[in-house]
């Protein structure tokens, strides 16, 4: 929509407050009663009008007054001549209050209110003319969902009176009952919506199309238009008749299965809607006397159709079901023709009677009516068909509808066949047997992984143990049965493989056995022999130690849970050479400085025949035993690596800390007379390594007169080595550092400056 339709919307919108929230009309209908002769060939009548409308949301209120017309004219013709047009005002407004269906849990909210509207007027009899009094109105709700554009779509609510009707001063026919207000989807509807007539003349029903009148909602009013929302007066007949929406029609408003129909004779309006919405139905009533029609009861009416949730429902449970459909269960039996059957139905509290219902074949019924479960002995096997029954004939029920197949037995079995002692694959053989023909197998071996869809398989165990085999067999009936066999599993290796294969090394070898023979466990005797004396049981991968030098024989014997025994010797498996032991001495080890960092290493080793020294970061060498200087200080690490003559080795390693040393010393005197011979005062010493240095000097009276930071910076004599020069005599100097370690460090003591 563009803007200026969108600007055009809501300027009609503010000027027609009446209307634009009017979407409430759901129903309504016109009777009359004669009340007698008047004069002039003339008789009283008093009609009542009766409008339906949705009180809920925002829909506008009903017409205050009513704007209504009469007109006369021949029935079916096209030309209507306004007899009166007026006003009604101060209707009768109740709310209905939804009555729902018998066992039904929740309901949706909803609000009817119904306005009765009555006036009297005297009309002269007419010989072959009939009057319409009319009442016309936008609009039916947006959400009904058998009619076309729902809400542009009005109302005529119109009364005829015929020629007949006058003549005889008759009162028409009058509707027993309001519809319901709500309607349940999936339940069956039986409503009467017959009527009475006081002259007791012949009624006849049937649907007939509502009447369109008054709309669109946006169409302002026009004092001569049919097409406003508030026709002002209400137009003449003919009357339109709405547009169904495809699929529903003028005999099928409503749909459902069976359809939702009216009875010509009764007026009862039966059918299960099977669709959730909101319906309008027309239904008319034509009154005859001695087969002259004397008038016409029109009423149209929003049905309610929702899904309500019902307390009573059938429900059954056997030991193998499927729901196939709503309320439909398919039971299977498999070798059991005595099928129990549990009822699990609901609401018990509102449930008071039921039939269990089978057909057994050959004109035999199985019937149970007392107990709340059923067990039914069915004659053979074979499909038979059966019912629950809840409350039967009354509207508080709901019926189960249950097939049952009864097939013959199937039965597993199997038988296996191995070598006990041998790890090779177990031989499975499908035993199983029954009536009908077995198409599936499902093996399950007993370890994760292990199983088989073929019908007799083999297969090889990864690991031994008692393994339960399970066997389900299914028949073409989708009957099944399983079995259980535990199968005894625990042969001995076919080969014992162990690492390492060989073992060449230095003593003492620690060695573990990685025992990688399967099929092996826990539950096997193992006996280890390492060939140096020693045995070791109960134990898969043992670890080893060999502390003398030597060629070793290795054995291993394994016997299974059930005697099965096997072993093997492994000579000349591990070898173990002899190893030197590193060892050296430091000279010297301690009080090692910067002035004092050359160090001689003393080697110390037994059975050494080649020497690797790594004297930390700054040397190698292969001397036995070498002397080096080290040109920093600090922790350094020494490691000697040494090497027997059949390739073992060994190796040490020791920490020698080289600590940082300073030495400073001051004067005591100094003679600034620029000889070049002691002209400065200043210390000496080797600071390398030190930080924060810091030297001031002070007079006799407490006055700072020389301070540097630079332990390169001597002292003039001159105040901060710029001013005069001071006079002679002692001062006093203080100098602090910090060592390269972090140790403080301070010199004081007295200067004495000679002229």
């Amino acid at each position: 929509m563009t803007l200026r339709g969108i600007f055009a919307l809501l300027t009609l919108l503010f000027f027609l407050p009446d209307i634009a929230f009017s979407m409430h009309i759901i129903g309504g209908e016109i009777t009359y009663e004669c009340l007698g002769d008047a004069p002039n060939n003339s008789k009283r009548y008093r009609f009542i009008m009766k409008i339906y409308r949705d009180c809920l949301g925002s829909g506008a209120d009903y017409d205050n007054p009513a704007e209504m017309a009469i007109y006369r004219g021949t029935p079916g013709g096209t030309v209507f001549t306004t007899v009166q047009n007026f006003k009604v005002s101060n209707p009768i407004i109740t709310n209905l209050v939804p009555v729902p269906p018998e066992c039904i849990a929740q309901i949706p909210n909803v609000c009817v209110q119904q306005a009765i509207y009555t006036f009297e007027r005297v009309l002269p009899v007419l010989a072959d003319e009939s009057y319409f009094i009319v009442y016309q109105r936008c609009c039916r709700n947006l959400t009904i969902s058998n009619l076309i554009n729902p809400g542009d779509v009005g109302a005529t609510y119109a009364m005829e009176l015929t020629a007949a009707a006058q003549s005889v001063c008759n009162d028409s026919p009058v509707f027993k009952n309001f519809p319901p207000i709500i309607i349940c989807k999936d339940f069956f509807l039986d409503f009467d919506h017959s009527a009475t007539d006081s002259d007791g003349d012949q009624l006849v029903y049937d649907f007939v199309a509502p009447l369109q009148g008054g709309g669109p909602l946006l169409q302002p009013p026009a004092l001569t238009s049919c097409e406003g929302a508030k026709p002002t007066p209400p137009c003449a007949p003919p009357f339109e008749n709405v547009i169904f929406a495809p699929p529903y029609s003028l005999a099928n408003p409503m749909g459902g299965n069976p359809v939702v129909d009216i009875n010509s004779v009764t007026g009862l309006i039966t059918g299960t809607p099977n669709t959730q919405g909101q319906f309008v139905v027309g239904v008319r009533v034509r009154e005859f006397r001695n087969g002259v029609l004397l008038s016409e009861l029109r009423r149209d009416f929003q049905f309610n159709v929702a899904d309500c949730e019902p307390t009573v429902l059938a429900n059954i449970e056997t030991d193998s079901f499927k729901i196939v459909g709503a309320k439909k269960f398919a039971i299977k039996s498999c070798g059991e023709n005595t099928v129990e059957f549990q009822n699990l139905s609901v609401d018990q509290s509102k449930i008071t009677s039921w039939e269990w219902r089978f057909d057994l074949q050959n004109g035999n019924i199985f019937s149970e009516t007392q107990n709340w479960n059923a067990t039914v002995p069915f004659p053979d096997t074979g499909f038979y068909t059966g019912l629950l029954i809840l409350n039967p004939n009354s509207e508080c029920g709901d019926t189960a509808f249950i097939s049952v197949d009864i097939f013959p037995k199937v039965t597993a079995s199997f038988a296996y066949d191995y070598d006990t002692c041998i790890a090779g694959p177990v031989i499975f053989t499908d035993q199983s047997f029954g009536d009908g023909t077995i198409d599936r197998w499902d093996w399950r071996f007993g370890v994760p992984g292990g199983q088989s869809t073929e019908q007799d398989p083999e297969y090889q165990y990864p690991i031994p143990g008692d393994h339960p085999i399970r066997l389900r067999v299914t028949d073409e009936n989708i009957c099944s049965d399983d079995t259980i066999q535990v199968i005894e599993w625990f042969p001995v290796p076919p080969l014992i493989i162990i690492e390492p294969s060989s073992y060449l090394g230095c003593a003492p070898a620690l060695i573990f056995f990685d025992n990688l023979s399967t099929p092996i466990d826990d539950s096997y005797d193992i006996v280890w022999s390492f060939g140096d004396g020693t045995t070791l049981e109960d134990t898969i991968s043992p670890t080893h130690l060999y502390t003398e030098p030597g060629a070793y024989d290795v054995s291993v014997a394994i016997t299974s849970p059930i005697g099965c025994f096997t072993s093997a010797n492994f000579p000349n498996l591990i070898r173990v050479e002899p190893s030197p032991i590193a060892d050296f001495e430091c000279d010297p080890d301690t009080l090692l400085t910067n002035f004092n960092n050359t160090v001689h290493f003393i080697d110390k080793s037994i059975d050494a025949a080649h020497w690797n020294w790594q004297l930390d970061r700054f040397k190698t060498t292969i001397e036995q035993s070498p002397t080096f200087t080290f040109p920093d200080t600090g922790l350094v690490k020494v490691r000697l690596i040494v090497t027997h003559a059949e390739g073992c080795k060994d190796s040490m390693i020791k920490y020698l800390d080289i600590r940082p040393v300073v030495l400073w010393h001051m004067p005591n005197a100094f003679t600034p007379n620029g000889d070049g011979l002691n002209d400065g005062f200043l210390g000496k010493g080797f600071l390398e390594g030190a930080t924060n240095y810091n030297m001031t000097i002070w007079n006799r009276w407490g006055e700072l007169v020389f301070e540097t930071t630079n332990p390169d910076e001597e002292w003039n004599g001159r105040a901060q080595n710029t001013g005069g020069m001071s006079p002679a005599g002692i001062y006093v100097y203080l100098v602090t550092f910090t060592g390269p370690r972090g140790e403080p460090f301070e010199f004081r003591g007295f200067a004495t400056l000679v002229k």
